[in-house]
């Protein structure tokens, strides 16, 4: 069949011309909208401005061809052959292309909004300042792609094989690039705020100066690559691979990284405002200054001399431990939440609710804080809701009277600045406890409940992994030996008691507070 039979068919009102065979035709600005030609050999033809908006060219042999400003709308080329072809500004949005082959296709400015490329292979094509957004690259092979440039917002690029490819300057916000393969590729400068890349592979890629905001890296493995001057606000580093990056002067500012690895990293100039310093491995890291400015305008500064980086990070979290002798009921799990919400709108430091071991004799509340001089404060607060609070308080002041008694001449003690810094605190929380036993209603109706009168133990751990026990009811694990004297399961009487806890000795305290890795403020 001749070009011009073809062309007289379709106004004829023809549309189907499965396998056809038209090798090195000239059909530059037809119209054949909607037109079947699945199967064609359409090698090395010309159909450079051609409308084929709707039309079938799957398993069509497109090799070389010109398309050049070409409609291609809605067409569907699901296994077609389209290597070597030039496709500079066509219009593929909404097209399906699943498994289709262009390698080293040209794309520059091409529109592939939508376009469904699930599977295809795009080796080493010319992708520059392309239109991608919302397009479907799920296992799509990308490997030594040109994307320069290019827009994929939104994009669905899971599992797709980016290794070696060039992303600088474009624009993957929100993009999904979960478990896919970045190794060694050219991501500077992209915008990849939002973007999930949980589980993929960037060892090695280049993203320095790239907009990391609120993206999702967890698990990720950034082995040896470049992150000078990227911004990770508030991304989520959780268990991500660092090992030997360069992330000198990278913005991570209230940045999730419990369980990163920056073994042998680089971290000099990192503003690290509002960000953890714990549940990190941190061998070999090499970390001069740190930036902890709100804004990140060095106008706060630490200074790190021979080891002291290692006392500002730390594989360890603070923590506090109540320990309840009780099992949790519904009603205290209410209860007991609408108190913490109360005591957080006064004790500012009580970032985030405490985590739950719910067990069927014993419940444990567990609270993270952000430095060890915060411990005993914060413990003085959230024992509120449990009648051992008293107790606990009271012990908790002695403690600190201890540690205060053992400052003048004492060289053990990291640094009196430390302990100064843990009265401050302690005298806040004194203060601000009374204010939230005074004016919050919750704390009255959690105290009331059964649960909360239980036997208790407090446990503080340091960044050290060093532990102190602040609190230990007398009767604590003795409801399951003694039951006749718990009077039907009430623990009015048993916690009414004198609390008969004898306080640790003072080089256990000494001992625990040496454990600190405290930072100057």
């Amino acid at each position: 069949m001749t070009v011009e039979e073809l062309l007289e068919k379709y106004a004829a009102g023809v549309l189907n011309f499965s396998g056809v065979d038209l090798p090195e035709a000239n059909l530059s600005g037809v119209k054949l909208s909607g037109v079947n030609l699945s199967d064609a050999n359409l090698s090395i033809v010309n159909l450079s401005g051609a409308n084929l908006s709707e039309a079938n060219l799957s398993n069509a042999k497109l090799n070389v061809a010109r398309l050049s400003g070409a409609n291609l709308c809605s067409a569907i080329l699901n296994n077609a052959s389209l290597n070597v072809a030039n496709l500079i500004r066509a219009d593929l949005s909404r097209a399906q292309l699943r498994g289709a082959s262009l390698i080293r296709a040209e794309l520059v400015r091409a529109d592939l909004s939508r376009a469904d490329l699930l599977e295809a292979d795009l080796t080493s094509a010319d992708l520059r300042e392309a239109t991608l957004r919302q397009a479907n690259l799920r296992h799509a092979n990308l490997n030594e792609t040109i994307l320069r440039g290019a827009s994929l917002t939104g994009a669905n690029l899971e599992m797709a094989n980016l290794n070696s490819s060039d992303l600088s300057r474009s624009d993957l916000s929100g993009a999904n690039l979960r478990e896919a393969e970045l190794r060694q590729a050219n991501l500077s400068h992209t915008n990849l705020s939002g973007a999930d890349l949980s589980g993929a592979n960037l060892r090695w890629a280049d993203l320095s100066g790239a907009n990391l905001r609120w993206a999702d890296l967890s698990g990720a493995k950034l082995s040896g690559a470049d992150l000078i001057g990227a911004d990770l606000s508030n991304a989520n580093l959780t268990n991500t691979s660092l090992v030997h990056a360069n992330l000198t002067q990278a913005k991570l500012i209230r940045a999730e990284w419990i369980g990163a690895d920056l073994t042998g990293a680089t971290l000099t100039g990192a503003k690290l405002y509002a960000t953890s310093r714990f549940g990190l491995k941190t061998e070999g890291m090499i970390c001069e200054w740190v930036d902890l400015s709100p804004n990140g305008d060095r106008s706060i500064v630490q200074n790190f001399h021979s080891e002291e980086s290692r006392d500002f990070f730390n594989e360890t979290p603070p923590t506090i431990r109540i320990i309840v002798d009780a099992a949790l009921e519904h009603e205290a799990n209410f209860a007991i939440a609408g108190a913490y919400y109360q005591i957080a709108q006064e004790y500012r430091v009580l970032k985030q609710p405490p985590s739950i071991e719910s067990g069927r004799r014993r419940t444990i509340f567990t609270f993270h804080v952000d430095s060890d001089e915060a411990l005993f404060p914060t413990a003085y607060i959230v024992v509120l809701p449990f009648l051992d609070a008293v107790s606990t308080q009271k012990n908790i002041s002695s403690l600190v009277e201890m540690i205060n008694s053992q400052v003048v001449g004492n060289q053990d003690l990291k640094s009196p600045d430390m302990v100064k810094q843990l009265n401050i605190l302690l005298e806040e929380a004194t203060s601000q406890a009374t204010t939230i036993k005074q004016v919050k209603k919750n704390i009255e109706v959690a105290a009331k409940l059964n649960f909360c009168k239980a036997p208790t133990q407090i446990i503080l751990t340091n960044s050290s992994a060093h532990i102190l026990i602040v609190h230990d009811h007398p009767n604590f694990g003795k409801r399951f030996i003694n039951r006749s004297a718990l009077k039907a399961s009430t623990y009015d009487d048993i916690s009414s008691e004198p609390t008969k806890y004898i306080l640790p000795s003072l080089d256990m305290v000494i001992d625990f507070i040496k454990g600190f890795h405290y930072i100057s403020h």
